[in-house]
Parts: C-alpha cells; structure tokens; sequence
C-alpha cells in the first residue's frame, strides 16, 4: 500500500487563493483549476480565514497563548536551574565528607557512573 504525499502549500499561496474565492467571481471549482488546487482545501483555507481574521487587527490575542507558554517555559527553566544549583552543593558536601573520612572520591564525572 503506497502512502499519498501531502502537498504543502505556502501560507501566501493560501492568502491568494482565499481572497480570489472571497471575490465571488468564480466558483471553487473553478478558483480550484485556475490554481490546481482541490476545492475542498480550499473551502478549508477559508472557512479557517474567516474564523481567525479578528487576528489581523488583534495581534495581543493571537501571541497571547504563546506569551503565556514562553512564561510557563521560562519558569521551568528557573526551577531546573535552581533544583541543579540545590545537587551541586549536596555533591560538593559529600566529596567534602567522603574525603574527611578518607572514602575515595571520584573527580570529574566518574561519579555519574
């Protein structure tokens, strides 16, 4: 069983194409020969043109989520930071120790294992 390649399309490719299906001047059918494209995307590209064209005059509401996910992230890194700052100074404690109770200590990562 072959698999079909999904073309994909430029989002300015896209933008043509919905704005000449906008016009009402031709059918999708016909927008669809002219720009070999299938009708059905591009019944897709517009329905999805139209449920976020808001954006365009909006620019807050669409970065918006992703601010949100960069402070998430950034507030990830923060504690990963701080929790590896926590390690360092328990594994420096413990070579410290093993040394004064004459253990041996493995230098650099040999004690990564």
């Amino acid at each position: 069983m072959s698999k079909r390649k999904v073309k994909k399309y430029p989002s300015s490719f896209k933008a043509r194409v919905v704005l000449e299906a906008l016009k009402n001047e031709k059918t999708l059918s016909q927008i669809g020969s002219e720009f070999r494209v299938d009708p059905k995307n591009i019944h897709n590209w517009k329905k999805e043109f139209l449920a976020n064209v808001e954006l365009v005059f909006d620019k807050e509401k669409a970065v918006a989520e992703y601010k949100e996910k960069i402070k998430d992230k950034e507030q990830r890194i923060d504690d990963l930071y701080r929790q590896n700052g926590k390690l360092n100074l328990l594994l420096e404690w413990a070579k410290k120790k093993s040394k004064e109770y004459g253990l041996p200590v493995p230098e650099g990562d040999d004690y990564l294992g």
